[in-house]
């Protein structure tokens, strides 16, 4: 997947999670999607490179870094909590649905029950090995 198709693939999916909501806080550069005000995944360029980054558990950020040469530290974010992911073999639209969908539980489950559109133990749960 190259990155055209990485931000086009990212972006389909985060819109239909519930609750989501694009915005452009930082400039047309940067697309930041957010559910219930608080960031889910953000898209930019980094020299060139369309990048998604996305909030990722901060084991299971070890573990896709390790295996996976597209996924680096989070761009500008916590390094330990937020992952950057590039285009390239072994990137297809399942792999990136996941991690967008993952990130966005993540921060579902961090907010007050009564905000939760979805209960996030449950909602898009996969079984899903490091890549």
């Amino acid at each position: 997947m190259n990155g055209s198709t990485l931000h086009k693939s990212a972006a389909d999916h985060a819109e239909g999670l519930p609750g989501a909501q694009l915005e452009h806080p930082f400039g047309d550069e940067w697309e930041v999607f957010k559910v219930r005000g608080k960031v889910f995944m953000l898209m930019t360029e980094v020299p060139g490179r369309p990048v998604v980054i996305l909030k990722a558990d901060p084991g299971e950020a070890l573990a896709l870094r390790e295996h996976n040469s597209h996924i680096t530290p989070g761009y500008h974010m916590n390094k330990k909590h937020w992952i950057t992911l590039e285009g390239g073999d072994g990137v297809d639209e399942e792999f990136v649905g996941e991690l967008v969908t993952e990130s966005y539980r993540l921060v579902v489950s961090r907010l007050p029950k009564a905000e939760r559109p979805v209960d996030p133990q449950t909602y898009g749960s996969t079984t899903r090995a490091a890549r």
